[in-house]
């Protein structure tokens, strides 16, 4: 298989790339310090990527409870659409086919059972019994495993999970069942409902799920 990103600059763009997917929205600042180089430097290839249509400027990604600091925030990255194609979506297309073909011949109902499915095949693993912290910890590594880039930030009165590429984001544009299966499942883990924030479906830089942490769920899922 030809790796693409390599016609964009070698290692060094390849791998701002990278670090675009998997932290965007992200500054130039916080780039140079992951990847050891100037913040000059690491925007001279995020100027490139942007000129080339594969990165974008954008707003700072806002975690709820969180301070808003004085002065012009600093400019923030991300990839766009055909940026994030560099990573492989090639399976997008026969997919779309066959949740198409499957909700012709059994319905909405067909296509609901099957991302039910498959939302329980990505997080079947997920051990619900304990602190929801460490269930939503086990659910970013579920999502990790399977491509999602995700990682979770604790916010004020809760948990965001954030996903920072979706693999089956065209699939999940058409059929949003792919999505509401996976919040429903996450709620059943966790214990409590959860509030879906933002989507990559929806043309979003990333999906945000918001876990309100109350006192039902806060310690463990088992408590009455």
């Amino acid at each position: 298989m030809v790796d693409r990103s390599r016609s964009v600059g070698g290692d060094t763009r390849r791998e701002v790339m990278t670090q675009l997917l998997g932290r965007g929205p992200v500054s130039a600042s916080e780039l140079g310090e992951v990847l050891g180089l100037s913040a000059a430097g690491v925007r001279r290839h995020l100027d490139a990527l942007v000129e080339e249509g594969l990165a974008q400027t954008c707003e700072p990604n806002a975690v709820a409870g969180a301070e808003v600091g004085r002065g012009r925030p600093a400019k923030h990255y991300r990839l766009t659409q055909l940026g994030r194609s560099h990573f492989g979506n090639s399976y997008d297309v026969l997919a779309l086919d066959a949740l198409d073909a499957l909700e012709q011949l059994g319905g909405e109902e067909a296509v609901r059972a099957f991302a039910k499915r498959r939302a329980e095949a990505i997080l079947g693993g997920v051990d619900a019994n304990g602190d929801v912290e460490d269930v939503v910890d086990q659910v970013v590594e579920a999502f990790e495993a399977h491509g999602y880039a995700a990682t979770a930030t604790r916010a004020a009165g809760g948990v965001q999970i954030c996903q920072h590429h979706c693999p089956v984001q065209s699939v999940a544009a058409a059929h949003p069942e792919l999505c509401e299966a996976e919040h429903e499942a996450i709620s059943e883990l966790v214990g409590s409902h959860v509030q879906p924030l933002a989507l990559i479906a929806d043309g979003n830089g990333l999906c945000t799920t918001n876990i309100p942490l109350t006192t039902g769920n806060y310690h463990t899922n088992n408590e009455s």
